[in-house]
């Protein structure tokens, strides 16, 4: 099970979607760099064919991440569809069998950001899990633990799969549990919605539970079942919601980080704040705190070195595309006692632990 951090942070070194700052992400070039770059685990997101074949991408709607929308003989599957109350249009795994998705190159999500990554587009087939499977059974130890490369399988719209009869739960189940069996404890299984994780236990996957938590909205599972009255995602990180989540047997949260680190709010530092002033117009929460008081552990999502993606503070120039002060913001993050980063650079992320010491 997860151990959760109680002294100097050291927190794992999650590649997320593999190496996807250097490869596009979700392919084996991405997956098998962050395994050289010494990731300590690694992070697909996982959706179903229309014949129940689980494939790595990050949305099961693919005309960002492939070359589909210029195969002129999948032109007529284009269409449109409610996700998670989201309408979007273009090209969905689930109207294609593994056989067709297998002919389909992959491209970076983020041209405009990772032009070195795009360099590689069209060069890469797209993945199963079995095959990223594959691959963490080849891998040899991770270089920062020793232990094997761990898998963290992120869910994705396991209630949307589920109505249109591609319950993921059960394929899941399917294919985890023999590689958790044969080399266990390297297994996390992650989602936005509470609901498949529960499934997942009750069909007895053995590995270690993550709660995905967005800072606004309310998850889909609960959305589906109450309308208007699902509970938020802020309200399962109260201490109350922190109690109920290790009551039903998570054993984790991970949240985006703007939920462990932001501009100084209002208040920070005065009694009664969650928030505790870094003297750099920066302020951490207490969120690793409290869930650690309740034995959950604490993952935060995503670090990525690009101005775009860093607070202001951290920028250096204007380009959105170049690096800014990572260094500073994830030593930062990691200084919270957070239990797992999920980064896209793992290289990086490994770096910036190694400053801690």
């Amino acid at each position: 099970m997860v151990e959760v951090t109680t002294a100097a942070p050291r927190p794992l070194i999650v590649a997320h979607r593999g190496a996807s700052g250097h490869r596009p992400e979700h392919t084996l070039a991405a997956y098998a760099l962050a395994v050289q770059l010494g990731a300590e685990a690694i992070e697909p997101d996982i959706v179903a064919t229309r014949d129940g074949e689980l494939v790595l991408r990050h949305e099961n709607e693919i005309s960002g991440t492939t070359d589909v929308a210029d195969r002129p003989e999948f032109a007529a599957r284009r269409t449109t569809r409610e996700i998670d109350g989201q309408r979007l249009t273009g090209w969905f795994t689930e109207d294609f069998t593994w056989a067709e998705l297998s002919t389909l190159r992959a491209r970076e999500r983020l041209p405009q950001v990772r032009g070195a990554s795009a360099r590689f587009d069209d060069r890469f087939p797209l993945v199963r899990l079995r095959d990223l499977l594959q691959l963490l059974d080849e891998a040899p130890p991770a270089p920062g633990t020793g232990e094997p490369v761990k898998l963290v399988a992120e869910v994705k719209h396991a209630s949307y799969f589920a109505s249109i009869g591609l319950p993921l739960d059960e394929l899941l189940a399917a294919e985890l549990a023999p590689w958790e069996a044969a080399s266990p404890g390297r297994l996390v299984v992650e989602s936005f919605e509470q609901t498949v994780l529960g499934e997942l236990q009750a069909r007895g996957l053995p590995a270690d539970y993550v709660y995905l938590v967005e800072r606004a909205g309310s998850p889909a599972d609960l959305v589906a079942k109450y309308g208007a009255a699902a509970l938020s995602y802020s309200a399962h990180l109260t201490d109350a919601g922190l109690d109920r989540l290790r009551a039903a047997g998570i054993h984790g949260v991970s949240v985006d980080t703007a939920l462990l680190a932001r501009p100084e709010p209002k208040g920070a530092g005065r009694p009664g704040s969650a928030w505790t002033p870094l003297g750099d117009g920066m302020a951490t929460s207490d969120l690793v705190d409290r869930a650690h008081a309740r034995g959950l552990a604490v993952y935060t999502w995503t670090l990525r070195p690009e101005n775009r993606f860093l607070p202001s503070s951290y920028r250096l120039g204007s380009a959105g595309a170049a690096h800014g002060d990572w260094l500073r913001w994830f030593t930062v993050l990691m200084r919270t006692g957070l239990d797992g980063v999920f980064a896209d650079h793992p290289d990086l992320a490994l770096d910036a632990r190694a400053a801690l010491d």
